[in-house]
């Protein structure tokens, strides 16, 4: 740490080469974590009412001062056109997912959620609406956490256990989850292949790394996709060598996908492909993030997570 900085040291070394020797269900070789991003009428929209317009989707544009109705209308085709197809990709393969969703966008599509869950799959916050949350001040962040379990509840029946914050959380946001008392997990942070636990004000706290590279977030603004064959390469390679590593050690690989962008009729092909490698592989666990966090705690010793009584005053 330099001086005056009062964040906790990071930790650089991780599990090196001795990781837990943790045994996935079923004696799998490695747990493949989908998780599919529900941002559709999250994203920052002044015909929302928010402060500012969302610039970054299939183009990067800026429109300040009125409604981008064109940036609206690609994120609409998530709901509209790319839900179906990914969600038929995953009943043909038989791959359980978790639907890392904004609050706000299951307030305005509650039938994706209970379709969703009627399909087996998990529903994690994504937070309220689709942005960082570096900059909020405590209170703020309180009641953003508050207003998203909320709305995510009453469009899936039941809390979320799992949180991601879109890229940069705040430096409060774990304490508030391990706080709030019903957060089994989180899923800020990409450094690992594996789980790990940290202690947050006295209470084990499992911390389920996400990717950047495995996702199909880069087939925007220059990120080195184009075809949908480009995913599943890459994709298809990280499976490979963690599979090949699940031999001997524990291995989790987190593909992230987008319902506005590997929807798209010429991407979805790329999801399939990688779908039908992995199912045809002996030992492979196809897991919502739930119960890999479960899974982990497990196979350290740890006892079932159970949710705490959150504090009726949390968000107010």
């Amino acid at each position: 740490m330099t001086e005056g900085d009062s964040r906790p040291s990071r930790d650089y070394r991780g599990y090196g080469a001795n990781p837990p020797q943790v045994r996935w269900p079923g004696s799998a070789r490695l747990a493949v974590s989908l998780v599919v991003n529900v941002e559709e009428g999250a994203e920052l929209s002044l015909g929302h009412g928010d402060e500012l317009n969302e610039h970054v989707y299939e183009a990067v544009e800026k429109v300040e001062g009125a409604p981008d109705l064109c940036m609206e209308s690609h994120f609409a085709y998530g709901t509209r056109a790319g839900w179906p197809r990914i969600r038929a990709a995953l009943k043909r393969y038989g791959a359980r997912a978790t639907l890392n969703a904004c609050g706000r966008a299951l307030l305005l599509s509650p039938w994706l959620a209970q379709e969703a869950v009627a399909d087996g799959h998990e529903i994690c916050s994504h937070g309220w609406r689709w942005e960082r949350q570096v900059h909020m001040a405590e209170a703020e962040e309180r009641r953003v956490i508050a207003k998203a379990i909320a709305a995510i509840t009453d469009a899936a029946g039941a809390p979320p256990v799992g949180w991601h914050t879109r890229s940069a959380t705040s430096a409060n946001t774990r304490r508030l989850l391990v706080e709030h008392g019903g957060f089994l997990y989180d899923s800020n942070a990409y450094d690992d292949d594996l789980p790990y636990i940290q202690t947050v004000a006295g209470r084990p706290h499992v911390v389920l790394p996400y990717a950047f590279d495995t996702n199909d977030m880069r087939f925007y603004n220059g990120g080195g996709f184009v075809f949908a064959d480009d995913f599943t390469r890459y994709c298809i390679d990280a499976f490979d060598r963690l599979y090949e590593e699940g031999a001997t050690v524990p291995r989790m690989l987190s593909v992230g996908l987008h319902l506005r962008i590997i929807g798209r009729p010429a991407r979805i092909g790329g999801l399939e492909k990688f779908l039908e490698h992995a199912a045809s592989r002996s030992g492979v666990w196809f897991a919502r993030r739930d119960e890999i966090a479960h899974a982990w705690r497990a196979g350290i010793g740890l006892p079932r997570w159970s949710p705490l009584r959150p504090m009726s005053s949390f968000g107010a």
